[in-house]
C-alpha cells in the first residue's frame, strides 16, 4: 500500500489517504458494507437518543451516497423512508429515493405527496463542497443547517426529530438561538466517529413549538 501511496499521491491527497487507511472507522465501513463512514457517527446518536423505531416516517436529505439511509433502513422496518439528494443514490431496500433540491417547491411537493403525512424524522448529513477555506466551508454548511430547519418546521409533527450536522463557527449562536425557537428540546453532540480535529457537530432538535 505504501508504494501505491508514493506513485499515485503527492502532498494533502497522500496525508488524506494515510489517514484514511488508519481511520478504524473506514476500516469498519468496509466490513460492514457502509457507504460512508458517517453511519457509524448515526448508530452511535441513535444508541444515545434512541430516534429510531420500527414504523417511524423518516426523511434523509442529502443522503448521497447512501450511508444513513442503510443505517435507517436497518433500524425502520415498517415505516416509510425517503431520501433525498442533488445527486444520484444507488437503490437501496425499504428505501424510497427522490432526486431533487429539498429548496426546490417541486421536489418539496414530491417529498409531501410520498409521505401524506407529517414526518417523524428529518435528518441531514449535509455539508458543502469544500474550498480549503474553514471559515467559508462552515458558513456554507450552516446555510445548509438552517435551510433543512425552516424545511423541518413544516414537515415533522409535533414530537417529531430534527438531526442535523453542523460545523462549529461564526453562525453557530445563530443556529442555536433559532433551534431554541422553533424546538422544545435542543442538543448538541460530537460523537466519537467525528474526527477529533473536526468543527463537526451534530444538532439534535425535538418537540415542535407551534
Amino acid at each position: 500500500m505504501k508504494k501505491i501511496i508514493k506513485k499515485k499521491f503527492t502532498g494533502s491527497s497522500k496525508r488524506w489517504l494515510s489517514r484514511q487507511i488508519k481511520d478504524s472507522f473506514f476500516q469498519q465501513k468496509k466490513i460492514h458494507g457502509f457507504r460512508s463512514r458517517s453511519a457509524f457517527k448515526l448508530l452511535e446518536i441513535d444508541k444515545k437518543f434512541k430516534i429510531f423505531k420500527i414504523n417511524s416516517h423518516v426523511l434523509d436529505l442529502g443522503s448521497s451516497p447512501g450511508g444513513w439511509s442503510q443505517v435507517i433502513a436497518k433500524k425502520v422496518k415498517s415505516g416509510r423512508i425517503l431520501a433525498l439528494d442533488i445527486l444520484p443514490m444507488e437503490n437501496i431496500n425499504n428505501v424510497n429515493f427522490i432526486l431533487g433540491d429539498f429548496l426546490n417547491e417541486v421536489t418539496k411537493k414530491k417529498v409531501f405527496k410520498s409521505f401524506n403525512r407529517k414526518i417523524d424524522i428529518v435528518v441531514s448529513d449535509m455539508a458543502s463542497n469544500t474550498t480549503g477555506n474553514k471559515d467559508l466551508d462552515s458558513y456554507r454548511t450552516s446555510e445548509l443547517t438552517l435551510n433543512a430547519m425552516n424545511f423541518s418546521k413544516n414537515a415533522l409533527n409535533e414530537k417529531g426529530f430534527f438531526l442535523s450536522k453542523l460545523f462549529m463557527g461564526s453562525e453557530f449562536k445563530e443556529i442555536e438561538k433559532k433551534a431554541h425557537i422553533m424546538f422544545k428540546k435542543v442538543i448538541f453532540y460530537k460523537p466519537n466517529a467525528s474526527r477529533k480535529d473536526s468543527r463537526e457537530l451534530y444538532m439534535l432538535c425535538k418537540n415542535i413549538i407551534n
